[in-house]
Formats: C-alpha cells, structure tokens, sequence
C-alpha cells in the first residue's frame, strides 16, 4: 500500500475515511481533507454538496500538492459579520462590500488573488537580491580572507627580512670591528717597527761612545811618552764616530673615533602599495541538466544549444540536448577520445588512438574520416580552436620520449611548434588541456603523471615561454597543483579547474592568478571539466560521486560576472 511521507511514520494502516473499511486509500478530496477508496470516490463523495466543485488529488501526489489559498473566507477586520471581496491598491487594503460602499467607491481596486500573486513576486525577487547579495557578501568574505592571508604571509616575510637582515648587520659589524683590530695592530706594528729600529741604533751608538770614551781615558793615562806618541795619532782618528741619525717625526697609531648608528644605515620602512580587493567575481547557477554517463570528462558547446559530451573511460561520446532538467541524447559513439574541438559545422575533431592525424567525426553520417592535421610522429593527446580558427594540437610520443604544441593553419601547415625553450630543454612533460586568449597567448596545461602534478605553461604566440603557474600556496600545500582542464572567459582572462579540489583559478592573459572560488559554494561538488557556450555561460561537467555506480553525471550552466 503506498502512501506519503505523513503517512508513512507510523506504519499504521489507515482506513478509508468514508467507508471505515480496508480498502485500498487513492484517493484526498482537498476541500473535505479525507482519505478515500475508489468506490466511495465515485458514489458517495460524488453525492456531496457542491462536490463538483471539490479538487481531489491521486494519494501518490499527496505530498507533492501544494494547496491553494482560499481567498474568498477572509474576514473583514472592520465589519466581522463580512468577509474581504477585493483589495483597495489606493489604500493597500483588503475591503469588504460594506467597506467598500462606505469609503473605497473611487479607489483603485482589484481582485485579491492578484495582490496576493503580485506580492508573492515582490516577496521572491526580494529573497533573490537577499540571495545575491548572500552570494556577493560570501565572495567578499573569502576576497577579505584572502588578503588577510596575503597580508599574514606578508608580515612574516618582512619580519624574517629584518631577521635575517639583522644577522646581516650584525655580521658585517662584526666583520668591520675585526677590520678594524686588524688595521689597527698593523698600524702599531708599523709604528714600532719604525721606532724600534731608530732605538736601537741609538742605543748602538750610545755604547759604542761609553766604550770608545773609557778608551781614550786609559789612553790619557798612559806614561810611557814613547808608546803615547807612536799610537795618540791613531787614537785621534778613531774619534771620529758618526752621530747616528734618526726620524724627525714618527706616524702614530690611529685613534678610534665613534660612528653614528641611523635608521638609513640599519634600514626603514616605506608604505607599500595599495591593497585592493579581488576582482568581485559572482558565479551563479543558471541550469543544471543531469547526464547519462558516469563523468563528463569532456564538454563541448555547439552553436544550436546542444554539447559534446565524452567519458573516456566509458569510450563513450555523446553528442545531447538540454531537456528540462536532464540532457536527451542526440548520437552516441563508442570511441576513445584523447581530445576533442567542435566545428563550426557542429561536425568534431578528435585526437583517437587511430595514428598521428585528427579525425572528423561528420555529424550527418556518423563516420570517423582523417584530416590534414597531422603531428607525425607524434600522437595528438589535445586539440584547441583558437578565435583565428587555428587548430593548436598536442602531442606525444612516449617511444620516443617527445612532446610538443603544434599550431596549425586550414590547411594543416605548422605554422609554430613549441618543443624546446631557448635553453634546448624539452618543454612539456604531458600537455593536457590548451585554450588561448585575444591576445594571442596559448595557455597549455602540462600534466607531469610521476608526480600526479602540473603547471599551466604560457606561450607567447611564435615566441617562447613567457610564463608559468603552479598553484597557490593557500590550497596546494597538502596536495599538488594538478589543472585538469581550461577555458578562456569573455574577459580574456582564463579560468583553470584542478583535478583533486574544487577550485577555479582565475588567471589573466598574462598567466598571473587574479583570484580563485570554490564552486562549493554554489552546491556544485566533483567538478571535472569546464566549456563555454555561446551565451557566454561557464559551462561545468561534473563526474558522479566516489565508489556511486549509477550514471548521474550533471552538466551545469553558470552564469559569470567579473572575470
């Protein structure tokens, strides 16, 4: 016996309101608010008074029925004896007969249930800009958290700056001090190796007079006449003893005069520039469609409104509608897709394990044909349409331990290979996704599998690398950078979905992350790939939910302000 949710919480059996008997209960009647069985439906019920006039709903809708507002039972709040007929707009009043007899003949009246429904929209576009202003208060939220993380990491850096410039100083003081000693003790040395020297020839010459003087005093005490004669003239000519010179001036020691300690020998503070909120960005649901495939790892828009969608472990490509809320499949093709690009025919190209060139599957026949773009003897793995219609294909050879970008013209021509930086160094470890903005920069995420990581990889066009990005240090801490796939906005910025988080990071033309968002915040979890439509929607296909067996995929339409 199926009954509702309010009447499920006992399991009691409940009987026919009519009969009392066990028959099955099918049917409400909205007015009465009774049960009833078929049989009393159609021959007593039928009998009631005014029972033409009485809505009775199947039980299976009983909790879906949202009953309707009886307006015609309102009681006058001045003449109680009466109920309200219509709604004064003048006074903004609900008015009986007698109310309006008396003082409404002239005013703007209307029936109530129009009131009542244009107020009940006032009431919904009110709870939508509290809504919107929710979402817009919540992005704020996280742009202010944001720069109170910057400003933290800031402050810690400029004080492990004036740490380390401190031992700096500190340092080099010391290493000054001991410069100092050093020429100091030079200078002494200097000095008493100069005065040292004077000293003792001095000293020299004083005992050789002291001792030549002692000598001619016991050569004037000789009394032998004849030995004083034979030897005074050799004692006058040793008299003769040179005076030895010396300096006249000596180069003393240095003194030690004391320096000034200022701020702008240490160092100071200057104002920093300007912080500034994150661009106000808003993202908010506009459909979600539910799929028939485990994952939508790839998604594609075409010009008439429907997508290309693919799972590649499924090897399921499917080209949907939208249909209410769920996706109606159009076609459907087994086929291993690497990469794949829509056509302005809405026919696709994909990169399959079929060779080196892409294939275009023709949406009329269904049939895989090759095409000219070929990246022999690589295999493609990605393909990108540029605004310029130049098809940018990814490459790989893992035989040959080669990967490069190829841009190519119409006609299939490479016009730029991107292989090698300006150092001959391979640049691409895996290239997985590639978009491209108005400027003609090519975005291409490189996948490095060993460490289950990535980088998205700038180029400028037929030029070298101009810049990379790696993550942020906020969310890839615990878990590595690892871009899954890519989108260019209407802004020329590109937003960026990683593998194992459910942020987007929003970078300009340039390759400098702007800011990132959670679409947790908006209900959507196991985001997986990103588009955009011709109506300038951000488009998100998600993959079911971990260890779920069931094909639930959803497709999101999410409509994007501020990037």
């Amino acid at each position: 016996m199926a009954f509702s949710q309010s009447f499920r919480k006992g399991q009691v059996p409940v009987n026919c309101n009519v009969c009392e008997t066990a028959r099955p209960i099918k049917w409400k009647c909205i007015d009465c608010s009774i049960l009833m069985c078929n049989n009393c439906r159609e021959q007593v019920h039928s009998k009631f008074k005014n029972a033409q006039e009485h809505k009775t709903i199947d039980i299976k809708d009983v909790g879906l029925h949202t009953e309707e507002i009886d307006f015609t039972n309102i009681k006058c709040i001045q003449h109680s004896s009466q109920s309200c007929c219509l709604f004064c707009k003048t006074c903004d009043f609900l008015v009986c007969p007698t109310c309006f007899a008396k003082d409404h003949k002239r005013h703007d009246l209307t029936e109530i249930s129009e009131v009542y429904n244009m107020k009940i929209q006032r009431l919904k576009e009110g709870q939508g800009r509290i809504q919107s202003s929710n979402s817009k208060s919540a992005i704020q939220i996280g742009q202010l958290q944001n720069l109170v993380n910057e400003e933290n990491r800031k402050h810690l850096k400029v004080r492990t700056d004036i740490i380390d410039h401190k031992k700096f100083i500190k340092e080099q003081v010391e290493k000054y001090f001991n410069e100092l000693s050093n020429k100091l003790d030079q200078s002494h040395e200097n000095v008493l190796s100069s005065l040292t020297s004077d000293l003792n020839a001095v000293s020299l010459f004083n005992t050789q007079t002291k001792d030549k003087t002692t000598e001619v005093q016991d050569f004037i005490q000789i009394t032998d006449a004849s030995k004083f004669f034979r030897e005074v003239n050799e004692m006058e000519q040793s008299l003769d003893i040179p005076i030895q010179q010396i300096q006249s001036s000596y180069i003393s020691s240095p003194k030690f005069v004391t320096g000034n300690i200022t701020k702008s020998n240490i160092g100071s503070f200057e104002d920093d520039k300007i912080v500034y909120m994150e661009p106000n960005i808003s993202l908010v649901i506009k459909e979600e469609y539910q799929s028939e495939l485990p994952a939508i790892v790839f998604i594609r828009p075409c010009v008439d409104n429907s997508y290309w969608i693919c799972d590649t472990k499924e090897s399921m490509l499917q080209n949907v509608k939208p249909d209410g809320a769920k996706l109606s499949k159009i076609s459907q093709y087994e086929i291993k897709v690497y990469g794949i690009a829509v056509l302005p025919s809405n026919d696709v190209l994909l990169a399959t394990e079929r060779g080196t060139r892409l294939q275009k599957l023709t949406i009329t026949t269904g049939k895989l044909i090759d095409t000219v773009y070929d990246v022999a003897p690589l295999v493609p793995v990605t393909i990108h349409i540029t605004s310029g219609n130049k098809v940018v294909v990814g490459g790989s050879s893992k035989n040959l331990g080669r990967r490069a970008v190829f841009v190519m013209n119409e006609q299939g021509g490479h016009e730029t290979v991107y292989e090698h930086d300006q150092h001959h160094q391979p640049i691409f470890t895996y290239p997985r996704s590639i978009s491209s903005t108005r400027n003609g920069n090519i975005f291409v995420l490189d996948y490095h599998l060993g460490r289950n990581s990535g980088r998205v990889v700038v180029l400028e066009q037929g030029g070298d690398i101009i810049n990379e990005y790696t993550g942020h240090s906020d969310i890839n801490t615990d878990q590595p950078f690892n871009p899954r796939d890519i989108v260019a906005t209407p802004e020329d910025n590109v937003v960026v979905k990683g593998q194992n988080d459910s942020f987007l990071y929003i970078l300009n033309n340039q390759g400098y992350l702007m800011t990132y968002y959670n679409i947790k915040n908006i209900g959507i979890i196991h985001p997986f790939s990103l588009a955009l439509n011709t109506s300038g929607q951000l488009c998100i296909g998600c993959s079911r939910a971990a260890g779920s067996n069931t094909k639930e995929a959803k497709l999101y339409e999410v409509n994007i302000s501020g990037f």
